[in-house]
């Protein structure tokens, strides 16, 4: 049996498990037509078939291919999908003064308040679609791509996602182009993080897996530009990945002491 296949079996059992314990048996995950999205929901459906919907949700600065490449996945694995434009919300609410930034943000937000009120007229979870490395690196909006109740994709970094999009049988299309989350006309994961992948993640392992030190990497021969600018992103952003911070009071806080598995039951 491959690595992917053992990964596959386990990230299976994962979502049928952790669904099952919540009581749900529906699950909802936004397509974008990128690979990340496009894993989650081949995986998905492997679990729950037509307990799971894609919804789509473009706006006007959502690429054509990306549309096409999400409706070739949902013909090539027959998944029931819906499509929620955020367009007339970001429209209403857009100035030319805002930044690209701003706008990438207050889309990933728009659709994920779009995803969760599907998931609450479906009876459903949401699933993320963070991979590892954005999760490391900050690379993602708080309560916007960020938000979900489960994520089965956010141990395996970027590389490793093209691979088992390959197991998977992912178009070619969508594993063929470049990473975008499809903020903004022309934007690209790499560009605007400043390296590929490959060399991200390969930093990214030795530091986070490996536990080499900054000395050590360096003195190997990695680009001392690059592992600084990962190293500060993971510390910086560490707010992205933990619950809110809830100041301490009282003898059992939340998040502090107050702390049970969240698959507990009475």
């Amino acid at each position: 049996m491959g690595q992917y296949e053992l990964i596959t079996r386990y990230l299976s059992e994962f979502l049928s498990e952790e669904v099952r314990k919540t009581g749900f048996r529906k699950v909802v995950v936004g397509l974008s037509g990128g690979i990340d999205s496009a894993v989650v929901a081949v995986l998905a459906h492997r679990v729950f078939g037509n307990d799971l919907l894609c919804v789509k949700m473009p706006s006007h600065y959502s690429s054509q291919s990306s549309l096409d490449d999400a409706d070739e996945l949902c013909e090539r694995f027959n998944l029931r999908s819906e499509v929620h434009s955020i367009e007339p919300m970001l429209k209403g609410y857009e100035t030319s003064d805002m930044s690209p930034l701003r706008i990438g943000n207050l889309s990933a937000r728009l659709r994920m308040v779009t995803l969760f009120d599907i998931s609450a007229r479906e009876g459903a979870l949401v699933l993320g679609t963070s991979n590892k490395s954005e999760l490391m690196l900050g690379y993602g909006t708080l309560y916007g791509d960020l938000a979900s109740a489960l994520n089965p994709i956010g141990d395996l970094y970027k590389t490793e996602i093209f691979e088992i999009a390959r197991y998977l049988g992912i178009p070619s299309s969508i594993i063929d182009k470049q990473p975008s989350a499809d903020l903004w006309a022309g934007q690209s994961d790499e560009n605007e993080i400043g390296y590929p992948y490959s060399e991200l993640d390969r930093v990214l392992k030795r530091y986070v897996e490996e536990r080499h030190t900054r000395e050590e990497m360096i003195n190997s021969g990695e680009n001392s530009e690059l592992v600084d600018m990962i190293i500060s992103r993971i510390y910086k952003n560490q707010f992205k990945r933990r619950m809110p911070l809830i100041a301490k009071l009282t003898s059992r806080t939340v998040n502090h002491d107050f702390n049970y598995p969240r698959d507990i039951t009475l």
